[in-house]
């Protein structure tokens, strides 16, 4: 995983969250590999804690220090990418698989900081039109089908012939939606399927929104 080079101006100025000796979320996605490049090139000696295993690959390579959850339970800062933002700074994650994990990771943050490009900018939760559901194998129909009477639209995520294994050994149903009117209360919904382990709505958890324009990063801060 390797970020694009015209995302360094983000991770960049992300350094600003991160001192010396914290333990830091390393989060999975093009936005965060531009960070981690930075942090490794750019920014002090931390030691990260990988929401996902491309994530922790890249950072072995460029020698920044891991620990796991379990080792570290509380980071100073998560610093994360995300697929959907609202002017609330609340997110759609998960387009890159890793939905539970960079949720268990942010909620152990004291920070969770979020880095896109504008175009990631929606007025409404919803707006791209996918939520991601991360789902155990056993009986994935069923949840699929409990997924279709919330008004949602069930695609199983595929890796080429066979269905997309996420880190944790489950399965991802990238569920289509209109503008979400009640995030809180869907996200609910869904949690309440059996079998659904977690969804990519990442709700009132944003401590700072870091968006690229152009060569140019607007910070916009919400706790």
């Amino acid at each position: 995983m390797t970020a694009s080079p015209d995302l360094a101006p983000l991770g960049r100025a992300a350094l600003r969250y991160v001192r010396s000796g914290d333990i830091v979320g390393l989060g999975t996605g093009r936005a965060a590999s531009a960070f981690i490049e930075v942090l490794a090139a750019e920014g002090p000696p931390v030691t990260g804690v990988p929401t996902s295993v491309a994530s922790a690959e890249l950072a072995e390579r460029l020698g920044i220090p891991l620990k796991t959850l379990d080792e570290c339970p509380e980071l100073a800062v998560d610093i994360d990418g995300a697929d959907e933002v609202d002017p609330a700074g609340n997110a759609i994650k998960g387009y890159g698989g890793a939905l539970v994990r960079e949720k268990i990771v942010a909620a152990a943050a004291r920070q969770l900081v979020i880095l896109i490009g504008e175009e990631k900018l929606v007025p409404q939760l919803g707006t791209r039109g996918k939520l991601p559901v991360e789902v155990i194998p056993f009986g994935r129909e069923a949840t699929a089908r409990h997924l279709r009477r919330l008004g949602l639209e069930p695609e199983l995520r595929m890796a080429g012939s066979l269905p997309l294994v996420t880190d944790n050994g489950n399965l991802i149903y990238d569920c289509g939606t209109g503008p979400i009117d009640e995030p809180a209360k869907l996200e609910t919904d869904i949690l309440a399927i059996p079998g659904v382990l977690g969804t990519g709505l990442f709700l009132g958890m944003t401590s700072a929104v870091l968006c690229q324009r152009g060569g140019e990063v607007e910070i916009r801060e919400f706790m």
